[in-house]
C-alpha cells in the first residue's frame, strides 16, 4: 500500500488539499445563509409585508408599489448570490469527499486486480469516471 506522499498530483481536488480557513466572503455568506434558513426569517419577513401593506394610506398607489418592489428585488438579488456561494461551495464538499472515496476504491480494487482479472478494468472506469488520474501502482 502507498503512503499518502507518494502519490502523484491529481486533477481532482481531495479533501486534504481544502484549505481549513474559508474566506470573508464565503465565512459571511454561510452566516447569511444559516439565518436564511431559519423560520423566524420567514416569519420576520412576512410581518414586514404586514406592516407595509397598511402603509397605502400614506403613500400614492405608484410609490406604495414601488418602494416594496425595489426592497424586495434588491433583497432577492443579495440573497440569492449568497446562497449560491453556499450552495456551490457545499457541491463541491461532497465531490471532494466522493473523490477520495473513489480514489480510496481504486486502490482497494487495484490490490485485489490480481486475483480478479475484471477489477482491474472497473478501476480504470472508476477512475476515468471521477476524473482521477491513472498513476504506476506501487
Amino acid at each position: 500500500m502507498t503512503a499518502v506522499d507518494d502519490r502523484p498530483d491529481r486533477t481532482a481536488k481531495m479533501p486534504t488539499d481544502v484549505s481549513s480557513r474559508p474566506g470573508f466572503f464565503d465565512r459571511f455568506a454561510t452566516a447569511v445563509a444559516g439565518y436564511a434558513s431559519h423560520a423566524w426569517f420567514f416569519a420576520a419577513c412576512l410581518i414586514l409585508v404586514l406592516v407595509w401593506a397598511p402603509t397605502v394610506i400614506w403613500f400614492t398607489i405608484d410609490t406604495w408599489q414601488l418602494i416594496i418592489n425595489t426592497a424586495t428585488t434588491i433583497i432577492t438579488f443579495l440573497l440569492v448570490a449568497l446562497l449560491q456561494n453556499t450552495q456551490t461551495r457545499a457541491d463541491a464538499a461532497v465531490q471532494q469527499k466522493l473523490n477520495a472515496i473513489a480514489d480510496a476504491l481504486s486502490d482497494l480494487m487495484d490490490q485485489h486486480a490480481e486475483n480478479y482479472p475484471d477489477l482491474r478494468r472497473d478501476r480504470d472506469e472508476l477512475r476515468a469516471a471521477v476524473g482521477l488520474e491513472d498513476r504506476e501502482s506501487a
